[in-house]
């Protein structure tokens, strides 16, 4: 049976990106002419504390690769454009400029919200390859209808439908191991007229009753929003076991946590992705002790990352967010991996070389500071564990994490072999 130790102990031989490119880069120097990579992020507009971790976490491995010798003794070389408040039109725009200007033979985003994966035509359009962490079910969709015309566009992440079942098993798992007495069986949920938090809160409330659960609220807040009185009100009169915010921007959840303690109830309080940013901190400060929140994709606090999470904060300041800046690290460093094993990164419209490079992105199976990154072919989106596959050392982890002191880091509570701490029960819950 897998145990904590042995997966970490697995973990690192799986690890050593840099000696494995310094290696087939055979000592030479990244001296050739530059490969250039594009990136189109929120750097402006209401993401834009996410967009500039992303930036962050590409500039940190593009300097971690060159001093590796780069892809083939050629030096990586950014280009990053605005894509604002990321808009369909904005963001393919963005995209298409990178390939127009730059020539670039691959673009690596973080996330672009509201595109309808626009993005991936782009890339079909111009053969280059294309990784992206919009945690969308809707990638997989657009892969399959046509998967010759896609084969260079990938998700480094689990698409959001497993938020749903993940977080069912989660509240679970803490009633039946005794760690939390839930007061009755209803789950509210509360999701914003955004695509990724309906289609996680639509996976959750169809699954609720498999796992046990009535669904006592589904209400819809617009996006984004920080007025919650009118949704507490309804909470408040009917005070369900746990309440599940699937609205994700961190500024509006602390909100909700602010308002929500003037009149607590006995609730479990469940938010996605927001809480892991500084933003979530800074405004609800102590109002943030004893949320739940998790994630498909995020750094791990274990050994393994470490090394990873010093060097950005040393490079970025002590505020900064390598949680959110490892997503397109360990992007950009599985493509360039990728890139040196197929022979190099090519150029637009060299679909030959391309499809080399995503062929060698579907074998690779790269333990990131994320986790496992495994592609799975059917979607061409990384595997999820445990929801998706059993085994953890073949897929991306879903963490999920308690925020326990607000002035510091918050703890990973589940999956068991990769938690850190116990979950505690929040101070507002009476025993």
């Amino acid at each position: 049976m897998a145990n904590r130790r042995a997966l970490l102990k697995g973990s690192a031989a799986l690890g050593g990106a840099a000696m494995m490119l310094a290696s087939m880069n055979r000592e030479a120097r990244a001296e050739g002419d530059p490969i250039p990579i594009g990136s189109a992020l929120p750097l402006s507009g209401f993401a834009a504390a996410d967009g500039i971790e992303f930036k962050n976490g590409l500039e940190l491995a593009a300097e971690e690769i060159n001093a590796a010798g780069g892809i083939l003794g050629r030096p990586i070389e950014l280009h990053i454009e605005d894509t604002k408040d990321m808009g369909a039109d904005v963001v393919s725009q963005a995209m298409q400029r990178l390939v127009d200007r730059y020539e670039v033979p691959a673009i690596i985003n973080g996330y672009n919200s509201g595109t309808n994966m626009v993005e991936m035509d782009v890339a079909a359009d111009n053969d280059i390859i294309f990784t992206h962490y919009n945690t969308l079910i809707s990638h997989n969709e657009k892969f399959k209808s046509d998967p010759e015309r896609y084969y260079g566009c990938f998700q480094g992440d689990p698409p959001e439908y497993y938020y749903g079942p993940g977080c069912l098993k989660f509240l679970k798992n803490l009633m039946e191991t005794g760690q939390w007495n839930a007061p009755n069986n209803k789950i509210a949920i509360v999701p914003s007229a955004n695509e990724y938090s309906v289609v996680i809160a639509n996976a959750v409330k169809a699954q609720a009753e498999e796992y046990g659960f009535t669904v006592s609220l589904f209400e819809t807040v617009p996006f984004p929003t920080n007025q919650w009185g009118p949704t507490l009100a309804k909470l408040r009169q009917d005070p369900p076991a746990a309440i599940i915010v699937t609205h994700f921007l961190p500024q509006d959840l602390a909100q909700f946590m602010v308002q929500f303690l003037t009149q607590p109830i006995d609730s479990l309080v469940y938010m996605q992705y927001g809480p892991s940013l500084p933003a979530f901190r800074e405004i609800g400060g102590e109002a943030v002790n004893g949320v739940i929140y998790s994630t498909v994709v995020g750094c791990l606090p274990d050994e393994f990352s470490k090394p990873f999470r010093d060097a950005y904060r040393e490079k970025f300041g002590p505020n900064s967010a390598p949680i959110t800046g490892s997503q397109t690290y360990d992007g950009l460093w599985h493509y360039a991996l990728a890139a040196a094993i197929a022979g190099g990164p090519g150029e637009p419209f060299d679909r030959e070389q391309a499809e080399k490079v995503a062929a060698s992105m579907r074998r690779l199976v790269y333990r990131g500071m994320n986790g496992i990154l495994r592609i799975d072919p059917d979607g061409q989106s990384a595997y999820c564990y445990p929801t998706q596959i059993y085994d953890p050392s073949l897929g991306m982890p879903h963490q999920f994490l308690q925020h326990q002191d607000h002035t510091t880091d918050p703890k990973l509570i589940a999956p068991e072999l990769y938690a850190t701490d116990q979950f505690v029960l929040p101070p507002w819950i009476k025993a």
